[in-house]
This record gives C-alpha cells, sequence and structure tokens, in this order.
C-alpha cells in the first residue's frame, strides 16, 4: 500500500519532553512533501498553538484541532469543519469542574478562558500560545460557543475524578485524557478519526492510505482508524494494545525512524 497522507500527534509524540523537534526529524517531515505525502498534525491544541511549527515544517493542508473539533486550512487558518460542545453539555462541565474545584482551560471564539487564573492556567498557555482570560460568567462562554473544555490538575485528581464521571451525564460528550494532568471534553460527534475521515474526502485519501502517529487516549482513535496505525514507546498501554506497529520514544526520534521505515 502506498500511504499517501500521514497525521502525527504533537505532545508526548512529535515534540520531546523539552518540546523540541530534532533537527532530523524537521529534515524527514520536509522529504515527505519531494513523495506527494501530505504531512499534518493532529493536536488537542488550537491553531495558535501550531502556528509556530506551520514554517518550520511545511504545513500546507488541512490541520487537525481541539482533538478533531476544528479542521484548519494551514494555508491561510480558514476553517473547514468546527463542532463544539452543546450548550447544555458545555454547562454542565462547566458546574462540575466548579463542584470538584479544578483548573479549567474553556475554549472559545478561539480564545482561552479560565475559571481561575492560576499557576496551571499559565503553564497551560505555554502550550496554546494564547494569554487566558478570567472567565466569571459561564453564560457569556456559552453565547460565543464553547469548542472544548480541558480540566487541568494533578494527575491522582484526575483519575480520582474520571472514576466519578460517566457518559450518561451528558448528552453528546466525549472526554478523555490527553495527558496524565489533562482531562479533555469535546462533542461526542468528533474525535481525531472522524477528522482524518473528512479530510480523506477533501483530498480523495482512503483510510488504507492514511498513517496515523500518537501517544495519549485522545490518539487511539485516529490509531485505530488509520490504515497504519503507530503508538509510541512512551504511549499509554491501551493506545499500544490497539496499534499496528510501536515506534520508540518521542525522546529517542520515534516519529522520525517510522517515516523512515514506512514511507
Amino acid at each position: 500500500m502506498k500511504f499517501k497522507f500521514v497525521a502525527v500527534d504533537m505532545d508526548g509524540t512529535l515534540l520531546n519532553s523539552r518540546g523540541e523537534i530534532t533537527l532530523a526529524t524537521i529534515e524527514a517531515i520536509r522529504r515527505l512533501a519531494d513523495k506527494d505525502l501530505v504531512f499534518t498534525v493532529s493536536t488537542g491544541r488550537p491553531m495558535q498553538g501550531v502556528e509556530k511549527y506551520k514554517e518550520l515544517l511545511g504545513l500546507m493542508g488541512p490541520v487537525i484541532t481541539y482533538n478533531g473539533a476544528m479542521i484548519v486550512d494551514a494555508k491561510d487558518n480558514t476553517v473547514l469543519f468546527e463542532q463544539g460542545l452543546l450548550r447544555e453539555d458545555a454547562r454542565k462541565i462547566w458546574e462540575l469542574g466548579l463542584k470538584y474545584d479544578t483548573t479549567m482551560c474553556v475554549w472559545a471564539g478561539n480564545q482561552l478562558y479560565g475559571n481561575r487564573l492560576d499557576e496551571k492556567i499559565h503553564d497551560y498557555k505555554k502550550l496554546s500560545g494564547v494569554e487566558p482570560v478570567l472567565a466569571e460568567d459561564v453564560e457569556m462562554l456559552l453565547d460565543i460557543g464553547i469548542t472544548k473544555i480541558l480540566w487541568y490538575d494533578e494527575a491522582e485528581r484526575i483519575e480520582e475524578i474520571l472514576a466519578l464521571l460517566s457518559p450518561d451525564m451528558f448528552l453528546e460528550v466525549s472526554y478523555c485524557t490527553s495527558k496524565p494532568t489533562f482531562l479533555e471534553f469535546f462533542s461526542k460527534k468528533v474525535s481525531k478519526a472522524v477528522a482524518m475521515e473528512k479530510i480523506g474526502e477533501l483530498l480523495g485519501i482512503t483510510r488504507e492510505e492514511m498513517v496515523a502517529i500518537g501517544d495519549g487516549l485522545n490518539d487511539l482513535s485516529m490509531i485505530r482508524y488509520a490504515g497504519l496505525g503507530v503508538a509510541m514507546g512512551n504511549a499509554a498501554k491501551e493506545v499500544k494494545e490497539h496499534a499496528q506497529f510501536i515506534t520508540d520514544t518521542n525522546d529517542e526520534e520515534g516519529v522520525r525512524k517510522v517515516l523512515e521505515k514506512f514511507l
């Protein structure tokens, strides 16, 4: 099978533990263009958190952001697809976040809002590249339309909270961890796999011609969807169980090794 499209998660996958992409990996990605391969990133970040990597990697096509809730054209930042949370669901997630006293990072209108501007949300700002705004009134955010909500807490607390949640608490919500300290909520109608399917329709590429590489549970859907699903050496156990190939860790240039082996 000749692969035509590659989607790679960013944090814990493309980026090493220092938040960097090695020069050898950048060169491997840029060589894909010579082979008529489309390379993109598939991330929980907003487009602002991808901007500085666009030129570095030579991104030209659709970029998967917010775990698939938004697809953006890298050339001009045109939104190709968007699906936010239902108003009722977003309000419920907000209220539960207040109940559990956790830091909430809320994305509405491509702006980052928080229930409090503490150390955690300022740490998250480093990933997103967006200055957070204090949101005292959730109704204002609901009027804008909420794309995604992320709870940021200690890993042990996230595990405790996860045990208290169940899908039937919401109407149309998917939730999963993207890092041990991040619990993300987004529309049940979206996922990284759904985004890949939509991109396939746009570009005339089948799932069998796609490669997906990731490490977190939010990457599981695209790893299962792609013709070749790859888990990083540092991936969660469940992700590895569903992958067709396991590469080295993000600190051992696992992405580069996949590209050179299969592409």
